[in-house]
């Protein structure tokens, strides 16, 4: 169980959470969840003890606790199996003393005895089958047998931070945190890791921007809002309809209370000065008892995204002919052959390295392809959301200055403010420096620019990175009400779900176009059954 007593945090001025007390259960599995900026993070470096509480509350947890680590290059000098069995600090700890001490050309009776304590040590901690449940995890998440015992620093960022999370889940932690997990996560990895915590038996605290994942995982939810944290039974879309039917309750029970003290009042102002006094002193009374509750602000907040067209385009958006692309020798497109019309919108998606982001890149004239054509339309233009799109934002300038570069319209300097207020940039937040956005106003700061150039065509890789639950729910909507042409690359499943038309899906034996939604293709292939799982 963890424990959390009478915890604030606040920055400046700024109160994030105030005097939380909260418990999180063994068995039961939640998300942790609130916008960007609201303090999900923070709230879990609290509970690791990365970060200490802003007063002197307190914190109790498990012995053994599994955190997933942000910091990608911090085990780049060791092999991927031992980062991942270093999951379990105690075992490694005695497995490399252990190792020290039998390299000795002569042991002493006290080497003996603690070579001894090491060896129960090792048994208590499953050590003699850890390397077979590490490797089991690995093959989970995606990373084949024969890498096992390559070093850290040869695979790329996303297949380490895959690694952070095989040591996390590894050595059977009594509790499991884990932020944004499903980060760099193709489809089916993500749905081994579902399987995986569904048959976790200790405490799951996870923070995720994917709402199948939250709803498919979690038995509760722990709700960053009103200065504190409110615990949820049930899944995501169950908190969200909880909430959203208190808050109703308490605004119409407060109309049904003003009404009643409009109607108190009269007779109050009426008959104050007169002979029944004591009526009226009854009224008071009953006046101040009919007070209405008071309703904190939420901190919850929806961008408002739309995308439009300044003219459509013709029929004929992009033809790829032949198409073939390459790196280092290993052939990534082979022999593509593709045609998209006006309105289709397209879904890109398959395992990480199977050519999404070479796709959209060669589409948009990125990348020149090794062979093979991309011919789009008589005067076609797009907008594109790149995969690494903070370089699309220089620094040294503010929100507002940098978006009102692409007004061509000239609709002028309140427009432009107008259109950052949608994204959430309220008042003097327009005028914020480009290099000192976080990651989730950078990427609606991107999206408004894509909103004021009005393309026919929208081509986005990976939008969802560093949105919160209702940015995404948003941006599904903008795109699933646009009138034009969209390509985007996402393994959001509720994103893919809402938006596509169309499948393009890399499979091991290639491309697989498929016409239609994106749950008439699970039908069609549905994902593979899921890696044998550990047990805990």
């Amino acid at each position: 169980m963890i424990t959390v007593q009478e915890v604030s945090k606040s920055y400046g001025t700024r109160t994030l959470f105030d005097q939380v007390s909260v418990k999180f259960i063994p068995g039961n599995r939640y998300g942790l969840t609130g916008p960007n900026g609201a303090g999900k993070s923070t709230f879990m470096k609290i509970l690791t003890g990365d970060i200490e509480p802003s007063n002197r509350g307190t914190i109790s947890r498990p012995r053994k606790v599994g955190v997933l680590r942000q910091d990608q290059n911090a085990f780049d000098d060791k092999r991927i199996l031992d980062t991942v069995m270093m999951g379990n600090p105690a075992l490694w700890e005695a497995l490399a003393e252990r190792n020290k001490l039998c390299e000795a050309e002569e042991f002493t009776n006290a080497m003996m005895d603690r070579l001894g304590e090491l060896e129960s040590l090792i048994a208590d901690e499953n050590g003699y089958v850890a390397e077979i449940e590490a490797a089991t995890i690995l093959r989970g998440i995606g990373i084949p047998d024969e890498q096992h015992s390559d070093l850290m620093a040869t695979l790329p960022n996303d297949y380490k931070f895959r690694v952070l999370l095989a040591q996390a889940l590894f050595g059977g932690s009594e509790a499991l945190l884990l932020d944004e997990p499903t980060n760099y996560m193709d489809l089916e990895t993500i749905h081994w890791l579902e399987e995986f915590l569904l048959d976790y038996k200790g405490t799951l605290i996870v923070i995720s921007h994917d709402r199948h994942f939250l709803n498919a995982v979690c038995t509760h939810v722990a709700d960053i809002d009103y200065d504190t944290i409110i615990n949820y039974p049930g899944s995501y879309d169950d908190m969200v309809e909880h909430k959203m039917s208190a808050r109703s309750r308490v605004e119409s029970d407060n109309k049904d209370k003003a009404k009643k003290i409009a109607q108190l009042q009269e007779f109050v102002s009426r008959f104050a000065a007169g002979q029944r006094s004591s009526q009226v002193q009854s009224r008071r009374k009953e006046m101040v008892r009919l007070a209405p509750t008071e309703m904190k602000k939420s901190n919850i907040a929806r961008p408002y995204i739309r995308f439009e067209q300044r003219k459509p385009s013709g029929r004929e958006v992009v033809t790829v002919t032949e198409l073939s692309q390459g790196f280092d020798g290993r052939s990534v497109l082979t022999g593509l052959n593709l045609e998209v019309t006006r309105g289709e919108k397209v879904a890109i998606i398959g395992p990480n390295g199977a050519g999404k982001t070479t796709l959209v890149r060669c589409l948009v004239g990125d990348l020149t392809p090794d062979a093979g054509t991309v011919k789009w339309g008589t005067g076609m233009e797009w907008g594109y959301y790149p995969q690494d799109y903070r370089t699309e934002i220089p620094g040294g300038v503010t929100a507002l200055e940098w978006l009102s570069t692409f007004d061509e319209e000239a609709q002028g300097q309140q427009f432009v403010r107008g259109l950052l207020g949608q994204m959430l940039f309220k008042g003097d937040e327009s005028l914020k420096a480009t290099e000192a956005l976080s990651g989730g106003e950078a990427a609606r700061l991107l999206m408004a620019k894509l909103m004021l150039e009005k393309n026919p065509v929208l081509i986005f890789d990976e939008p969802t990175n560093h949105l919160d639950l209702e940015a995404v729910s948003a941006l599904a909507e903008g795109l699933s009400q646009f009138a034009g042409t969209v390509f985007v690359v996402s393994h959001d499943r509720d994103l893919i779900s809402e938006v596509a038309t169309r499948i393009f899906s890399f499979l091991p034996d290639g491309l697989l176009d498929f016409r239609g939604t994106y749950d008439e293709y699970l039908e069609a292939h549905p994902l593979p059954e899921v890696a044998k799982k550990s047990k805990w």
